[in-house]
């Protein structure tokens, strides 16, 4: 409950980000960066012009905080979630919150990739992996490497109770017997710090404030192609993946508008979209971004999405008596 509370009063900050319903055909709520949902929407406008649509980003925590404030005030106004993973939109699916739509794009994904009933279908894959300095003095190959006195008071990492993607790949992590919440507790030991979110681990360990960081995979390596100081390592064990899935809220009054807009970023076209933006694709047969391995080679660790969301609280709550609750 403390996590949900410290949510909400992040909407007093939030607040300058209301749009208004009335003021567009189509209204997105999103998690992905400012130049990503911005590109995206650029996209989706080319491709339907005449489409007016107005966008808001934050991390998914602070997404739904407002969501929700608006659900209990009775004003909904988003009319489309794109954020970071299935497990957020399970629970609003549970919440009789989503429209159900069976879109045609949907032959060309893994049936794993999307809701059966057509409540949410992902758009990509995000993994979350380690990234070091160059200058650092070990290359880390295992997640247990961040456990190590080499690494000791040099790892930086986002909080769950900030980021959607790190709390699925906290939940991800102590999910593998190999690792648990006993993993946690020696990066705590380690003096790992775990705040903010992977924006903040990025530059953390681009500028050598840190040498490590946990962070989804398309920051570092779209910044190492820059010219960054930075490497990325997909680690033995495998990896967490948050899928950025796409859902239409229930009761929008612009249903046409968000059914092209599922249709658009599940297509060849906006699939295109998002490789071009470094991400890799849900949809079948497309390639990976420059800079990444083969797709087949990327081991992603398993999560069942009712059961994360079944002990969510619980493990917001395990995290925070870890790490405290400040992040």
């Amino acid at each position: 409950m403390k996590t949900l509370l410290s949510a909400f009063t992040a909407l007093v900050a939030f607040s300058a980000l209301t749009v208004s319903a009335s003021a567009a055909d189509l209204v997105i709520y999103t998690s992905q960066p400012n130049e990503d949902a911005q590109a995206t929407v650029d996209g989706f406008k080319a491709a339907n012009p005449g489409v007016d649509v107005e966008w808001v980003r934050d991390g998914t925590t602070k997404i739904m905080a407002k969501l929700m404030a608006e659900i209990e005030a009775g004003n909904p106004v988003a009319d489309v979630l794109l954020i970071a993973d299935t497990v957020t939109l399970e629970r609003l699916k549970a919440d009789k919150r989503l429209m159900a739509y069976k879109s045609p794009e949907a032959s060309a994904y893994d049936p794993t990739l999307y809701d059966a009933d057509g409540f949410y279908y992902s758009t990509k894959l995000i993994t979350t992996g380690i990234m070091y300095n160059t200058q650092a003095s070990m290359k880390p190959t295992s997640w247990k490497d961040l456990a190590k006195p080499e690494a000791k008071g040099l790892v930086a990492m986002p909080s769950p109770l900030t980021s959607g993607a790190a709390l699925i790949h906290a939940q991800t992590l102590t999910g593998n017997p190999a690792l648990g919440w006993d993993y946690y507790r020696a990066l705590k030991d380690n003096g790992a710090a775990a705040a903010g979110g992977n924006g903040a681990v990025l530059k953390s360990v681009a500028t050598g404030e840190k040498a490590y960081g946990v962070v989804v995979d398309y920051m570092p390596i779209r910044e190492k192609a820059k010219g960054a100081p930075i490497e990325f390592v997909f680690p033995a064990e495998g990896v967490s993946a948050v899928t950025e899935p796409v859902a239409i809220m229930a009761g929008t009054k612009h249903a046409d508008a968000a059914k092209k807009f599922v249709d658009y970023v599940l297509s060849e076209k906006g699939q295109d979209g998002f490789l071009k933006l470094g991400y890799i694709p849900a949809r079948n047969g497309m390639p990976v971004p420059a800079g990444f391995p083969a797709r087949e080679t990327i081991k992603v660790m398993p999560l069942k999405a009712s059961e994360a969301l079944g002990n969510t609280d619980k493990d917001l709550k395990t995290f925070s008596d870890i790490f405290g609750g400040n992040g």
